[in-house]
């Protein structure tokens, strides 16, 4: 195998990475305002970078498949640059996506999603793909993978609550680690339209209440961002990257380590 890139094997080498019982990973995002600051790839770059590092360490195990670019975000559209995709088209293109590679024979395939309102979508997809396959696919947000909260955290000199959620200290920290010259940091600014006095709200301000509800990202913020940019830094980008990276080639050694259930139909 010369690559773990897929998309430049060539179709023997898909089929001896299949039979291998290699992971595909799937990077999933969307193209969006990012505020003022940082440009309106950052879901998309933020999310393949973490996969490409991550499977390029486990590249004996698993092969990364070309990103899903384009998610689910109109309520994005009053910022100018946004691309979304309807819920329904979302769905069926990952599917898709993920039957194809069923159907070339992997048998594991783990869906890494970059975008907070893609989060839904790719959890049915997992679901419905390994219903309609049989193949065990499972969906996490790369800010989820083992250990990267624990790294945040630590990291963390914003806000408790929403300090870290768009376009932010984590997200701004990644893009200035990955790609400086296209971050404008003097037009950075701490943005938390809503500070609830009780934290019941998960997608608002990045908190993990009860509560999951999201509005037009006009209405909420007027630069794009909701968090506190002004805080992040290069060196704290690395240590994010490294930490998802980590987390990813963790997940892929579980998914290769689980064995599928035996299904019984009691009709």
């Amino acid at each position: 195998m010369t690559t773990y890139r897929y998309g430049e094997l060539t179709w023997p080498q898909v089929k001896e990475a299949a039979e291998a019982g290699k992971v595909a990973v799937v990077p999933v995002a969307t193209i969006e305002d990012h505020g003022l600051h940082l440009p309106i790839d950052t879901d998309v770059l933020l999310c393949t970078e973490v996969c490409e590092r991550a499977v390029k360490s486990a590249a004996d195990r698993a092969v990364l498949v070309p990103p899903i670019n384009h998610g689910y975000s109109p309520h994005h559209m009053d910022f100018p640059g946004a691309l979304t995709i309807g819920a329904d088209t979302f769905i069926k293109y990952c599917v898709d996506v993920c039957r194809s590679l069923a159907h070339h024979g992997f048998r594991r395939i783990l869906i890494v999603n970059g975008h907070g309102s893609n989060t839904p979508f790719v959890d049915i997809v997992a679901r419905l793909t390994v219903v309609e396959t049989g193949a065990l696919v499972a969906a996490v947000n790369y800010w989820n993978a083992p250990g990267v909260h624990q790294v945040a955290e630590a990291l963390r000199e914003s806000d408790i609550v929403g300090g870290m959620n768009h376009a932010c200290e984590f997200e701004t920290s990644i893009y200035l680690a990955l790609r400086p010259d296209l971050v404008d940091m003097s037009k950075a600014v701490r943005e938390l339209s809503h500070e609830p006095t009780k934290n019941y709200w998960t997608d608002l301000v990045g908190g993990d209440g009860p509560l999951v509800m999201m509005e037009h990202w006009s209405a909420l913020s007027q630069t794009g961002v909701m968090g506190d940019p002004t805080k992040a830094s290069a060196e704290k980008g690395v240590k994010l990257l490294t930490a998802a990276a980590a987390g990813i080639v963790e997940l892929i050694d579980e998914m290769r380590a689980r064995r599928p259930a035996q299904r019984k139909d009691h009709h």
